[in-house]
């Protein structure tokens, strides 16, 4: 088992490419290497490379449930990445095909998703958690994301009585659909967390400190999670060994906090936030910590409850185990 390359799939935000870079190497968007370095990776990946590949987290999901699917039925899920962040929402809906690894998780303690609105709607838009009767529209980052599954739960939607109109759409096209008045409110998350305030809108609510309230628990949003098949396809342990690799990796870029910073600024051509350090260093100590490099128990337990409750109110399938590696 040699010179094998694994495809990882990761959302576009700092955190999913600060956790990664450590495999593949200090590289630009073009594959060229940042300057003084040679561009390879810096950890031991053992007999594997990795082939990062960065996309929207809700085209995540929808990749792997329809993958789930389709190996379900018998077909072939050769578009299945072997290893993909998810939503914690999606994973009832693609548990036969992955397992959770340890590592890799965004988990808000205490903070997570923003409920926002303009500031001269904020005061109506808070009648909606009060159950205003009225038909809200809210832009959300996807029907699969844990965002929405959490807010569906503090408004207490239930299957063919939603709480609000969702109008589903990209994760960076949220606050501008809030601003515009397309929607009357919206979740936001990546960094639209902490630079909403600058374009004018306003937190109605943080779901995460809502679900702590609630629980006592970190909300456990996006998952890593790996192929079941790794271990037949390459023999018994497999699965194990991957798992320790990208363990390795987040644990290097924490330790190499100015070369992420490095990764990042060259990577910002399109997201100018990134050159904001102080706001970079903010959000990485959010969501790259020691619950990312291990979830422990406390991890495992908030991925029960939030999918247990979700179970519970028809808002998604049975988790059944939760099966973390």
């Amino acid at each position: 088992m040699t010179g094998y390359t694994l495809r990882l799939a990761h959302s576009p935000d700092s955190d999913d490419l600060v956790m990664w870079w450590p495999l593949s190497g200090l590289i630009d968007p073009r594959g060229h290497p940042i300057e003084g370095c040679d561009g390879s990776p810096v950890i031991d990946t053992g007999p594997f490379s990795f082939s990062c590949q960065a996309e929207d987290v809700q085209t995540l999901n929808e990749r792997a449930i329809a993958s789930a699917l389709l190996a379900e039925r018998g077909e072939d899920p050769s578009a299945a990445y072997d290893v993909t962040a998810i939503s914690c929402h999606a994973y009832p809906r693609v548990r036969k095909m992955y397992r959770i690894t340890a590592s890799g998780g965004s988990f808000g303690e205490g903070y997570g998703p923003k409920f926002v609105a303009r500031e001269d709607r904020a005061a109506e838009v808070r009648q909606m958690l009060q159950g205003a009767s009225r038909s809200w529209r809210v832009a959300v980052p996807g029907l699969d994301t844990t965002a929405f599954l959490t807010l569906s739960l503090m408004m207490g939607s239930r299957p063919g009585a939603p709480a609000f109109e969702a109008v589903p759409m990209p994760f960076q096209r949220v606050a501008p659909a809030v601003m515009s008045g397309e929607a009357d409110a919206g979740l936001l998350i990546h960094e639209a967390q902490l630079t909403f305030e600058r374009l004018g809108l306003v937190a109605v609510a943080d779901l995460g400190q809502w679900w702590h309230q609630q629980t006592g628990l970190p909300l456990p949003l996006g998952l890593n999670v790996i192929r079941r098949d790794l271990d037949e396809r390459f023999g018994d342990g497999t699965c194990t060994q991957v798992s320790s690799i990208l363990s390795a990796s987040i644990r290097h870029a924490l330790e190499h906090g100015e070369l992420s910073r490095r990764y990042l600024l060259a990577h910002a051509e399109d997201r100018p936030e990134w050159r904001d350090r102080e706001l970079v260093d903010k959000y990485l100590g959010m969501y790259v910590n020691e619950l990312t490099l291990d979830m422990g128990e406390s991890g495992r337990r908030a991925i029960r409850e939030l999918l247990g409750r979700g179970y519970e109110a028809g808002l998604c399938p049975s988790p059944g185990e939760v099966d973390v590696i």
